[in-house]
């Protein structure tokens, strides 16, 4: 038992506070959707290639990839090959200890009221975009996922923890429904994936559990263990950017919504729980403003998705959230006193 906690814990450290000036992400979140939609039967190559990410960055412990290759990833999955809720079949595809410490804090715990507290507290160890949040004065008690801006992402998550927390619980656990804010590609199929009913466009995205679910005994527990790793993940929470950073929250939320086109600043300020000019007056204070992250974001991006071969220009246009070609080659041309071709060509790879 302590190997193990020593091996988790040599894990956890390696990874890395994002740099405030890069939108990246730990390799590790990128090796979680593509091994799963490689267990989909999607090829892997094809799938890194769009990412614009090789395996052996994948694949180191402690690398970084670009946020957008999760969004690149899925979308060459869908071109490929279009599957119904693929968020909950990836999710299925997932094992417990994908997301390493986080996995382990929450399956160590006691029962399953201290394991989706334990997934609340220490949620950002992974770098989530996103918060939980308990209702347990209700009942049903409800979980819910703050920040959470695509369907994907929103399938993905909540099937993850119903799926664990059954497993973990030896199957007794019931959820008494799931909630999303869309329609799922296949609410049948959906339902009988999940196994409980679901509600859909919902003003909260989450799921709801009996109080009979929510004190169940979860099969692992071992007090020792979760000792160990509380300690190794409060030290590594420490050295983390704190939350509540209004530049880094925008961030977030812009990097998720870009390929949808969808960076109108009136929808953002609704995802985020403020008004426009609340929103505004914050960014004003850290000495930024809208427009300032938008084009930040973009700049960053359409480097990394024009060093993607795979992708046209008119399609990294497109994942930037530019409905027309033209504007794009304006505002890359700003940036970069470039076109996007002569960039590419520029930033070929060496052969």
């Amino acid at each position: 038992m302590t190997a193990h906690a020593k091996e988790l814990i040599s894990d956890a450290k390696l990874q890395r506070p994002i740099p405030a000036q890069v939108p990246t992400q730990p390799s590790s979140t990128l090796r979680v959707f593509v091994t799963g939609l490689a267990g989909l039967g999607y090829d892997k190559a094809a799938l890194l290639s769009a990412a614009g990410v090789t395996a052996a960055q994948m694949e180191y412990p402690d690398g970084r990839v670009p946020c957008m290759s999760i969004p690149a990833l899925i979308g060459q999955a869908m071109r490929t090959r279009p599957t119904t809720n693929l968020g909950i079949k990836v999710a299925a595809q997932t094992p417990i200890g994908a997301f390493q410490l986080l996995d382990y804090l929450v399956v160590t715990c006691q029962k399953v009221s201290q394991g989706i507290r334990q997934l609340a507290r220490y949620l950002r160890l992974s770098e989530a975009p996103f918060s939980v949040e308990i209702h347990d004065a209700e009942d049903p008690v409800r979980i819910v996922y703050v920040g959470i801006q695509d369907s994907f992402t929103a399938e993905f998550e909540i099937a993850l923890a119903i799926f664990h927390l059954r497993r973990e619980a030896e199957s007794r656990l019931q959820p008494e429904y799931a909630c999303f804010t869309h329609t799922p590609d296949d609410l049948n199929e959906a339902e009988q994936l999940l196994g409980c009913p679901m509600r859909t466009q919902m003003p909260w995205l989450g799921f709801a559990l009996s109080r009979q679910s929510w004190e169940l005994p979860l099969r692992r527990r071992d007090a020792v263990l979760q000792s160990v790793l509380l300690r190794n993940a409060d030290e590594i929470a420490a050295q983390l950017p704190k939350p509540n950073d209004v530049v880094s929250d925008l961030r977030r939320i812009l990097l998720s919504r870009l390929a949808q086109g969808d960076s109108n600043i009136e929808s953002v300020a609704r995802s985020m729980g403020t008004s426009v000019r609340s929103l505004q007056r914050r960014l004003t204070y850290r000495g930024s403003s809208y427009q300032d992250v938008l084009d930040s974001i973009r700049r960053e991006a359409a480097g990394q998705y024009l060093s993607n071969r795979a992708l046209s220009i008119s399609e990294v246009g497109y994942l930037l959230g530019y409905s027309e070609p033209a504007a794009f080659h304006r505002a890359f041309k700003r940036w970069h006193e470039s076109t996007p071709q002569k960039f590419r060509l520029a930033h070929r790879p060496l052969s």
